[in-house]
């Protein structure tokens, strides 16, 4: 059996290790000329497969990459949409762990509904393009949405906003 293994890997054909993996074939040590492809199933081998490449050597640049200001001006002024959104988050957050939760909450909703709208009217928005245009801005404008409702319905100590149906789904999901 061993003889049988040590035979197909010296001639090139299925080589595998002891676990039974196959491995890939060494290439020849000579350089191969190039020249015209031969009829038959070496002109198979030069038509080169448009399958992506399960080897990547490089990495696409995300769509955020670009700048939302031209590259003299300093870091930060070029990534004002994310420092923005930021900066309003940190806020909604310091007035939450003041005893505010409704106003922190709500600063934190403005927020992400302010991100949305800028992936949308802005041509470049720094880092705040995380994935495409149409995800990045549905997915800060739910959130946003979701996070300002339920700030506006929130039962401490009276509700801003009363939606009939909120307080039994509440209790439904909380039971």
């Amino acid at each position: 059996m061993q003889a049988e293994s040590d035979a197909e890997n010296a001639t090139g054909g299925g080589a595998a290790r002891a676990n039974g993996t196959p491995v890939a074939p060494v290439a020849p040590a000579t350089p191969v000329a190039p020249g015209p492809a031969k009829a038959g199933a070496g002109a198979e081998a030069a038509v080169k497969s448009r399958r992506f490449p399960s080897i990547t050597r490089d990495t696409a640049r995300p769509e955020g990459s670009g700048r939302a200001v031209p590259g003299a001006v300093s870091t930060p002024a070029r990534q004002w949409p994310m420092l923005s959104v930021l900066t309003a988050t940190a806020i909604g957050l310091l007035a939450t762990a003041f005893g505010h939760p409704r106003v922190g909450c709500l600063a934190i909703g403005v927020a992400l509904i302010a991100a949305s709208v800028m992936r949308r009217v802005l041509p470049s928005v720094g880092m705040l393009a995380v994935r495409s245009r149409f995800t990045d801005m549905i997915t800060y404008g739910l959130l946003g949405v979701a996070i300002t409702l339920l700030a506006l319905v929130m039962a401490a100590p009276k509700p801003w906003l009363v939606i009939p149906f909120m307080e039994d789904a509440v209790r439904f999901t909380v039971r």
